[in-house]
Parts: structure tokens; sequence; C-alpha cells
């Protein structure tokens, strides 16, 4: 049977894997392969395992659907990632957007996983800046979230620290220079390494808010990411020295300082620091460049609240709290 090609426009959506899994079922395919950023890799996942369990996507997402466990495994899905910043290659979930409930939700399951990841630096040598930015400092969030995690462990840390490392001095060269092919190395190796923390230790406030706000706004999610990304570790750090300055979780605040900055003597607001200074380098855009206002704040926080990555966040954080991770970031 030929191959046959179904393009990907954006962050899919739910009526985007309808149209997929008809075609699929249709003709009768028996691989998917998923060549593209996380997008393009998640709608792949999504359509292999919706392809042999039955009924519509509804009847599986968290949030707004049924919620029912998917029984089947999945057509084989090979996974091919052209970006450097989901390390959707390695989960077991993928992102859909329901613009009729203005969210983004996940499928999950472990048929979701792909039979194969071919991760190849080159693939992502001709990303433009804009694109090289958002989608590495995706892995850097995805790093840093499940290394600060409540369920963080041994296996994990180990792969946020040496992605971290990574990042450091691989995402600015790789922004800066293209075709530095050791930089592109470096961040592909950091997205995989994200990819597989993010699946077994979880994320935080930022991806929480990254759920509702892609919903809602046409803004790219590895943006959002960054966007928040300071504010909401400078608030969870405050948060946990005010009501548990005994958790464990506060020293790894420095720890990813000293990762980052390369110096043994950062303290945590070092590394905070330095986040929010890389962000500005990479000329992120604050999230009112996407229309987000005030007037929004309530109905953001409402369904990040929600959200199923806000319950690996090292504390839970409230309203007030939430809110000025929003005002801080807009």
């Amino acid at each position: 049977m030929d191959a046959l090609a179904f393009p990907v426009p954006g962050e899919p959506t739910v009526d985007d894997v309808v149209a997929a899994l008809e075609v699929v079922r249709a003709t009768q395919r028996d691989l998917l392969i998923g060549l593209g950023g996380g997008s393009a890799l998640d709608a792949a996942k999504a359509v292999a395992v919706l392809a042999t369990n039955p009924g519509e996507p509804l009847d599986y997402l968290e949030v707004i659907g049924r919620g029912q466990p998917l029984k089947q495994p999945a057509l084989p899905c090979v996974a091919v990632p052209t970006t450097a910043g989901t390390g959707a290659e390695v989960t077991r979930n993928a992102v859909l957007s329901s613009p009729a409930h203005r969210v983004k939700v996940s499928l999950r399951s472990l048929f979701l996983l792909p039979r194969l990841a071919l991760v190849d630096p080159v693939l992502t040598h001709d990303l433009p800046p804009d694109v090289t930015a958002r989608t590495g400092l995706d892995a850097l969030t995805q790093l840093i979230e499940p290394y600060l995690s409540i369920r963080a462990n041994p296996v994990t840390d180990a792969l946020c620290r040496d992605g971290l490392n990574r990042v450091a001095r691989a995402l600015q060269r790789a922004f800066e220079n293209g075709s530095d092919a050791d930089a592109r190395e470096g961040m592909a190796a950091a997205s995989l390494f994200g990819g597989i923390a993010l699946a077994n230790a979880g994320l935080g406030a930022v991806h929480g808010f990254a759920a509702p706000i892609g919903g809602m706004f046409k803004a790219p999610h590895g943006a959002i990411c960054a966007a928040l990304l300071p504010a909401v570790m400078d608030i969870n750090l405050r948060a946990l020295q005010s009501r548990q300055p005994d958790a464990e979780t506060i020293p790894r605040f420095q720890a990813v300082a000293r990762l980052l900055t390369g110096s043994a003597r950062a303290e945590s607001a070092d590394g905070i620091r330095w986040v929010a200074e890389l962000c500005a380098t990479l000329r992120v855009p604050p999230l009112g460049a996407y229309g987000i206002t005030p007037a929004d704040f309530g109905a953001i926080v409402e369904k990040a609240e929600k959200a199923s990555s806000m319950k690996a966040n090292p504390i839970t954080l409230n309203r007030e709290e939430l809110t000025e991770c929003l005002e801080r970031a807009v």
C-alpha cells in the first residue's frame, strides 16, 4: 500500500484527529509515522491508538471527555521529531486542543508510547530562531519542572541534571547559529531527556497554565511556558519557604541555579534570574502579546487548578499566587 500524507497545520485539535482517523480507518493503514514537531507527533500518537479502540476521542479524553481507559494496543507508531522541545517521541500522552471547550487536554495511556523514536539532530538545523527559542525553552521547562516535582526520583533526576547542563551551553548558541551541530545535538538530547523525565515524574504549574491558555488563545505552547517559567519558579520557591520551610524541594532550586549558571556559588535566585535573562535574550514575548489581559485571569486560574500537571507541582499554589504568576507573565 502506498504511503499517505496527512498534514497537521498547527497544534492538533480534536477535529484534526477525527479527520485523520477517518482516513486511517477507511484505507486500513497499519503504520503511523509522526514527522515534525510535537504537534505532528501527538497527532500521530492519538490517531494510532484511536484507530484500534472503538468510539470517538471524547470517550477517552480527560477533563472534557468521559476519560475511559484505552484498552487496545495502538497501531505501530514511529516518532521522528524535527524540533528540540516537546520530547513527545517518548511520552505516553497526546495533547489535543478543543476549540469548543477552549482548552487543551490529553489522551493518556501506555499504549500512546511510540513503538520507535528516531532522534536526529540534523533534522533541526533549519529551524528558524523563533521556533528554536520557544521549543528550546519548552525543553528547559520540561527539565526544571520534573526535577522540582513531588514525584522526582533518582532516574529522572539524573536525566534532568544532564539535560539542564546541555541547555545551559547549547540553547543560546542554537538560537544564534542554527547550523551549530554541537548545539543542535545538545538540544536534541535535552529534549529527549525532558520527555522521559516528565513522563515519569510529572510537570508543574507552568504546564498547568499552558493547557488552558493554549486552548483559549492562539499562543505557541513553548512561548507560553517561557513567559511563565521565571515567575512560577519564584512564586513556588517563596511559597515553599513560607509554608513548608523544611521541604526537600527547596535545595533543588539552588541545584538548578548551579547547573544553569555553571557556578558552584549560585543561589536559588541566581537560577531564576538566569532563566529570565535567557528568555529576554531569546526575545520571548509576554503573554499580553497574545491578547491575554487581567480580565482573563479568573477563567485561566479556574481551569489551571483542574489541570493534571498541577498535581506534581512542588506545592499547591493558592488562587492569589496563581493570579500573581499571570500578572508577572503578562
